[in-house]
């Protein structure tokens, strides 16, 4: 049997319309309704609104756990299942919810919290880089204070995260093929956000999780665990810590890994993986179109 990640993506890969075809399916619905009455609004509308209110993160991040969830459903109710999960970002709740450690409403009510104390963070901003050399970006991210490497996606492609002055200064003295700042409200994954990081501690603390059915590569710490304190502990890290995408990757071709599902709007994460590890097998779950596809491969 072909041993199977499925790799969840985060905010970045939402997309006016995603989920629309499963919105309508009876087992649908009633998670819909759950999540409005969590919310206060409808995941439905906002995914499918046209002023494009699903990038806004205050909404980006419930909806995409809410599709990536339903998506997880469907999977499961035709018989699939992973040998290994991990997500990118929020993605990791929905390998969480995918491995069992949590309940749909539990993670929705984290999500919550989490995108709002994220959408109200002010300080500092992101910049992606492209075609740049390893070595230098991480010397002068060394010698700049309060700049990291928030997402190491592939050696090609990172994310760095800090104060705008820092941010200005490293992206001046890096040579890349292109270079470009993000539309975010904060310095995601970085020490700056360590005030919202605690606030959310608050609300993690009293979670109870349970030991996943499989194993989770978490983005702080991608190293396969199941153990549901180690989980939560990773979890409580994730917001100022990096995502480790690039380690991740090469950890699912060590692993032996043959094939990986990417469940959500998008390919990202298979495009990052592709540059990353040669050989696996890449395949994308983002409607019920493509759930019957792959039922066919």
């Amino acid at each position: 049997m072909t041993k199977t990640a499925w790799v969840f993506p985060g905010q970045g890969s939402q997309a006016i319309g995603m989920g629309a075809d499963m919105f309508v399916l009876p087992e649908a619905q009633a998670k819909l309704a759950q999540a409005e009455e969590i919310l206060g609004w409808s995941v439905a509308e906002v995914c499918q609104s046209e002023d494009d209110k699903v990038s806004k993160t205050l909404y980006t991040q419930p909806c995409l756990y809410t599709v990536e969830t339903l998506l997880v459903d469907a999977l499961r109710s035709q018989g699939h299942t992973p040998n290994l999960v991990a997500g990118h970002s929020l993605g990791e709740y929905v390998a969480l919810y995918a491995a069992g450690v949590f309940d749909f409403e539990t993670g929705l009510r984290l999500v919550k919290r989490r995108a709002e104390l994220m959408d109200g963070a002010s300080e500092g901003v992101m910049a992606a880089l492209m075609g740049f050399d390893r070595t230098e970006l991480e010397q002068k991210i060394q010698e700049t204070s309060d700049v990291v490497l928030a997402n190491d996606n592939n050696p090609g492609q990172v994310v760095i995260s800090g104060t705008a002055e820092g941010v200005d200064a490293v992206l001046s003295q890096v040579k890349a093929k292109r270079a470009v700042k993000l539309n975010v409200s904060g310095a995601f994954h970085s020490p700056l956000m360590a005030s919202a990081a605690a606030e959310f501690q608050a609300v993690l603390e009293p979670v109870a999780f349970s030991d996943a059915q499989v194993p989770v590569l978490s983005n702080v710490e991608p190293i396969p665990a199941t153990d549901a304190a180690t989980l939560k502990e990773r979890l409580t890290r994730q917001m100022t810590g990096s995502v480790r995408w690039r380690e991740i990757s090469l950890q699912l071709a060590d692993d032996g890994v043959e094939r990986v599902v990417e469940v959500g709007p998008g390919n990202v994460l298979t495009g990052l993986i592709k540059r990353t590890c040669s050989g696996l097998a890449l395949t994308n779950v983002n409607s019920l179109a493509a759930l019957d596809a792959l039922e066919q491969s």
